[in-house]
């Protein structure tokens, strides 16, 4: 099972209708899928990895392992209720409070700045993207998160730190994720990610040559009325190596009132024979505007 991978550089050629054809399949059927060629200053990318590393070795490490999650698993056996995960959360948009947080160095502050202001931007066009395949205004998604200060974005950066049994804790439990689109830095050499699809744990192996992984979140599926699905992942701990993970999250504001969008809503509270009426109209016509056609009537139009 080959996961969607989707090449960014395609977009503005000849090969721009398969392209978002399978961008379109992707978000539909999978849920999830990589992005290359995506225009990432892939200098700043590794300068972010390292800095978040570093921050890691010097100021998260040796607490993680004083903590009593590691004395648990190793007196208690299974643990079922907590993640063997070592985290920080930075707020991008609509304030930043990335200088706020303790022991964050300058560099490390200023190379988190810089990538969000460029992955914000590509955040923005895969949204428009997924506009324009659902026939959707291009601002549609966008504007649905904007509340009233616009959209929310916020990174959580991890580590998964090596683990002693890890038959018997997981990484990160089963989710979906609760916002709208997550664009993931990864590791490049140790795995764990897993999402699930058609009965099976898919592994999503380690992102080469500064791909991004991508994922759909709840309120994309509500507002896409189900056509794009948010979709149950986990992070399985690993015995061999530390597992990165820089995940941000592009967002609805916390007063934006997300709901389906009406044009992908089916026609509802229509009379039968109204429908029948239509129908012998256009029984050879493409569907679509039929339904379009129902919606109007239910409306009172």
């Amino acid at each position: 099972m080959e996961m969607p991978v989707i090449d960014f550089s395609k977009l503005e050629g000849e090969e721009r209708c398969a392209t978002m054809s399978l961008l379109h399949q992707a978000c539909e059927k999978w849920g999830f899928l990589m992005i290359e060629n995506h225009g990432i200053d892939s200098y700043l990318m590794d300068n972010v990895k390292q800095f978040v590393n570093q921050h890691y070795e010097a100021n998260m490490k040796k607490r993680f392992y004083e903590s009593e999650l590691p004395m648990s698993l190793e007196k208690n056996g299974n643990i079922s209720n907590t993640d063997w995960e070592s985290t920080f959360f930075v707020w991008h948009r609509p304030a930043s409070n990335i200088y706020e947080i303790q022991g964050l160095s300058k560099e490390l502050c200023k190379a988190v700045d810089d990538y969000i202001d460029q992955l914000i931007k590509l955040a923005e066009n895969l949204s428009e993207l997924m506009c324009e395949n659902l026939g959707l205004a291009k601002s549609y998604i966008k504007e649905a998160f904007s509340g009233s200060k616009g959209p929310s974005v916020g990174t959580k950066a991890a580590i998964y730190p090596q683990c002693p049994r890890p038959d018997l804790v997981r990484g990160l439990r089963e989710h979906t994720d609760a916002g709208g689109i997550i664009l993931l830095l990864q590791d490049e050499q140790v795995p764990g990610l897993e999402f699930f699809k058609d009965g099976h744990w898919v592994n999503i192996p380690p992102s080469k040559n500064n791909r991004l992984f991508v994922n759909i979140g709840d309120q994309i599926e509500i507002l896409t009325n189900g056509m794009y699905k948010s979709i149950r992942h986990r992070v399985m701990a690993e015995k061999d190596g530390n597992r990165l993970s820089i995940a941000t999250f592009y967002n609805p504001a916390g007063d934006a009132i997300i709901s389906p969008a009406s044009k992908l809503l089916y026609p509802c509270h229509l009379r039968f024979q109204d429908y029948l009426n239509l129908y012998s109209k256009t029984k050879f016509a493409e569907k679509g505007p039929r339904f379009e056609s129902a919606k109007r009537l239910a409306n009172g139009h």
